[in-house]
């Protein structure tokens, strides 16, 4: 075998057993869930607003900006339900560049699982014990969700692992909101039958044991865009996809009809900025079609301390070492402004 096996890493009930959730953030966690869930199923009226770094990759910036972000939230939270982005691992198309904190908890150094799993569930504490504001991550890794299960109150599965059996079949045992995104094929079809796989019980195997789930009621679409044989980005926030989503949502045995429109990645073409006019644009929809309002759920919005990006070691405290991301001060009026139209 080609495996060289460097050492075990524990177990997710030993490193939550060494970095314990307090009772008391236990219960907030709780609570976060529950709002999240009646907007999910219809019972709420609050739009979902999921924001943050491109990746989580740095502790003390991080918290910064969820600390800002909470803020924001004690002025808007009778129309919105902000969810901090805590991303701890980064999807690579390729397989190269910097992979997030799991892989690596210092971006300049060599990757050291078990200092990640330590390094990514102490941020997601701190910054719930801060702030109040319980987070959502990518899960890129089915096996491990036992190590942020507890703390997480919303869940992506990318584009690239949503058409996975393994991503959709752990998706069926969570207790929590899971979006689905589309593949970067763009096709719905493929984005639906995640959601009835998630929706749904199974019987499989799962870190050595053969377990059953009851299935996941609120696993829901995420639009991304998408990109064609040509590597353009084709955008699928406008009202015609909403309308075409809708149509085939009715044609499939699914609960909760949900959706969460992504601004960045193929919708913006990863241009950072455009995300405060896709974002107006979405909410203009809402306001025109009340189906509409009724599917789209919430966004999904890149942003940081500092806008665009820089390499790994740019040295540019609260600035994305991926993706570029909106700055705090156009984040901030943003989360206003589509508060305004609620």
């Amino acid at each position: 075998m080609s495996f060289e096996f460097i050492k075990k890493l524990p177990t997710p009930e030993e490193i939550r057993s060494r970095i314990p959730l307090s009772d008391e953030l236990a219960q907030l966690k709780q609570q976060r869930d529950s709002e999240i869930a009646d907007v999910i199923t219809g019972k709420s009226n609050k739009l979902l607003v999921i924001i943050g770094p491109c990746s989580a990759d740095n502790e003390d910036s991080v918290c910064d900006y969820v600390n800002r972000l909470a803020k924001v939230n004690e002025k808007v939270k009778d129309k919105l339900i902000l969810i901090p982005r805590i991303y701890t691992n980064k999807p690579r198309t390729t397989g190269e560049g910097y992979k997030g904190i799991f892989h690596q908890p210092d971006p300049e150094k060599k990757p050291d699982f078990l200092a990640g799993l330590i390094a990514m569930r102490k941020m997601h504490i701190r910054a719930i014990s801060e702030t109040g504001l319980t987070a959502a991550d990518e899960m890129l890794y089915p096996e491990n969700w036992g190590y942020v299960s507890d703390i997480l109150s919303y869940v992506a599965i990318g584009a690239r692992s949503v058409e996975d059996q393994q991503h959709r079949l752990t998706v069926s045992g969570f207790d929590v909101a899971a979006g689905m995104k589309n593949p970067t094929s763009g096709d719905f079809a493929v984005m639906l039958n995640s959601v009835y796989a998630a929706q749904h019980s199974h019987s499989f195997t799962y870190r050595g044991y053969e377990v059953n789930t009851t299935g996941n009621p609120l696993a829901h679409t995420v639009l991304r865009g998408a990109t064609n044989k040509h590597g353009d980005s084709i955008p699928n926030y406008h009202y015609e996809d909403l309308n075409r989503l809708l149509e085939m949502y009715d044609k499939m045995d699914l609960v909760n009809p949900a959706c969460v429109i992504d601004a960045n990645h193929s919708n913006s073409g990863k241009k950072f900025s455009q995300q405060i006019r896709i974002v107006k644009e979405v909410m203009h929809s809402r306001k025109l079609n009340p189906d509409i309002h009724k599917l789209v759920k919430g966004v999904m919005i890149e942003s940081y301390i500092e806008e665009g990006c820089q390499k790994v070691g740019g040295g540019v405290y609260g600035k994305s070492i991926t993706d570029p991301c909106l700055g705090w001060e156009d984040s901030e009026r943003l989360i206003y402004e589509i508060a305004e139209y609620e």
